[in-house]
């Protein structure tokens, strides 16, 4: 009797495990789809804010171009595309991810749009970990000090003046915080530069590869994550 009662009870046992295993294995299959599609909807809307509807008619999140690697350390990144802005068969604009390796609490990773003339159409940060209420100022939500790069270009102002105005630059920092903004002027002006080197290559692949048209509906623009240091920058 005992001995079928430990077999039946290891029975019942491994009968649970299975079932659970396959409960949760379903649970997180739906989980990653929501995941992936929720991700979608926020990339969307962050290319969205850059290169609003009015000026395009394609799908950005479809319409990409790889980044060649050599290229990558410029951008500080470790692979990714450059999103499309077509309106018809005219390119509008790209938009390129970014990250600022030295901010105050670690990477800032940021999209930074550029027209084809080479002044930028937006920047706005993505991800970061800088201290809330000093260098978290980055977030449009937070503060407009990202809008300041609007209409900028490697002309305007020149290379030279591409630093904060404590390194005798033209950008504005944040009061008592100064480490937060020159990461990010740094970067942009790195993605500015990129794009002049590879102009050349983006217009010809962009026009050898362009892609039908889709519906796109607006949406709005999502706030973004809390920051989530609490250190002084």
């Amino acid at each position: 009797m005992l001995g079928k009662s430990i077999r039946f009870n290891s029975i019942a046992l491994g009968l649970f495990a299975l079932v659970t295993a396959a409960l949760l294995a379903t649970t997180n299959l739906g989980t990653k789809d929501r995941i992936a599609e929720a991700k979608r909807e926020v990339a969307k809307r962050a290319l969205l804010e850059i290169v609003p509807l009015e000026r395009h008619n394609n799908d950005l999140l479809v319409d990409t171009l790889d980044i060649p690697p050599t290229y990558w350390p410029t951008l500080g990144i470790k692979g990714g595309q450059v999103n499309i802005a077509r309106k018809g068969d005219e390119l509008v604009a790209v938009i390129i991810p970014a990250v600022a390796p030295d901010g105050y609490n670690g990477d800032i990773q940021m999209i930074v749009g550029i027209n084809v003339d080479g002044t930028i159409a937006g920047v706005r940060v993505v991800s970061h970990r800088e201290t809330p209420g000093l260098g978290d100022k980055v977030d449009l939500k937070k503060n407009d000090w990202i809008l300041g790069f609007n209409g900028k270009s490697l002309t305007n102002p020149k290379p030279e003046g591409w630093k904060v105005k404590k390194d005798n630059g033209a950008f504005d920092t944040f009061t008592g915080a100064t480490i937060t903004p020159r990461a990010v002027v740094q970067q942009v002006l790195k993605t500015l530069q990129y794009y002049k080197e590879d102009r050349k290559r983006l217009l010809k692949a962009a026009k050898e590869s362009a892609v039908i048209p889709s519906e796109i509906t607006p949406t709005l623009i999502p706030e973004q994550t809390q920051a989530e240091a609490s250190t002084n920058d």
